[in-house]
């Protein structure tokens, strides 16, 4: 699922009109530094073994955490 990206830069351009730089509100970037850490630990983790939800109910349940 596509989620849409809901920035509203203002740019910052030379004497040439050539834009230089943005800005972004601080909750804009907050949100841009969310999802590159949440794509990075996705990233980290896409090699690790998974474990079917029915097995990990049954090691909850084993050790007594459920």
């Amino acid at each position: 699922m596509t989620m849409p990206i809901n920035l509203h830069p203002q740019y910052i351009t030379d004497d040439s009109g050539d834009k230089v730089s943005v800005i972004i509100t601080i909750e804009e970037f907050e949100n841009m530094l969310e999802d590159i850490e949440d794509l990075t630990a996705i990233a980290d983790r896409k090699n690790e073994n998974t474990t079917s939800h029915k097995k990990f109910l049954e090691e909850l349940k084993s050790d007594g955490t459920l």
